[in-house]
């Protein structure tokens, strides 16, 4: 079996530890865990890894955000991968930070990522792993918010929640995604 496991963010280094680059991270976590190395692919850092016989191609689409369904279509189509097989990590405003959420489809949210990977695959029906890093903002100030960096207080808690995220994406590929979601929407 083969999944594609899609991390949002943004390139470059002035994006690295910003609370919307939490898709690379939690995926940077995934790949070191399996030992697995990136490269350059279209449009995106890949690394492809094997757990427990199933093939997990990571991506990091580095098309910005708001084209991050340019790359997770292309991948998709090339690796023939069906939506759900498919499990995008992203960061979420409407969770406090590092709770995490697993849905099966739904809305964008008012995500730019999830808006693009929407349209480019004609479709809200594929698994993402939502990843919440707060909204301590003001009204007209969530893009700031979003590409800011975290606070001290909140450091522990997010990597808690990238240890969760990996051990989510881990069960999802093994144990199938109800499950999952069980265990990880309940996680309090």
């Amino acid at each position: 079996m083969k999944y594609l496991i899609a991390g949002l963010g943004n390139p470059g280094s002035e994006y690295e530890n910003t609370r919307h680059n939490i898709g690379f991270k939690v995926l940077d976590q995934l790949a070191a865990d399996l030992g697995g190395t990136w490269e350059t692919g279209k449009n995106v850092m890949v690394c492809k890894v094997l757990f427990k016989s199933r093939i997990l191609m990571l991506i990091k689409p580095q098309t910005y955000m708001n084209l991050s369904g340019k790359a997770v279509s292309h991948w998709m189509q090339l690796e023939k991968i069906k939506p759900d097989h498919l499990v995008v990590v992203t960061d979420d405003i409407a969770l406090p930070s590092g709770k995490l959420r697993l849905k099966l489809k739904g809305s964008d949210g008012g995500h730019n990522g999830l808006k693009s990977i929407d349209s480019s695959l004609n479709s809200q029906n594929y698994p993402r792993l939502r990843f919440g890093v707060g909204n301590d903002f003001f009204p007209g100030k969530q893009v700031e918010y979003v590409l800011g960096t975290w606070k001290t207080e909140e450091i522990e808690a997010i990597q808690n929640g990238i240890i969760r995220s990996v051990d989510a994406i881990k069960m999802f590929v093994t144990i199938g995604p109800g499950q999952t979601m069980t265990a990880v929407n309940a996680n309090k």
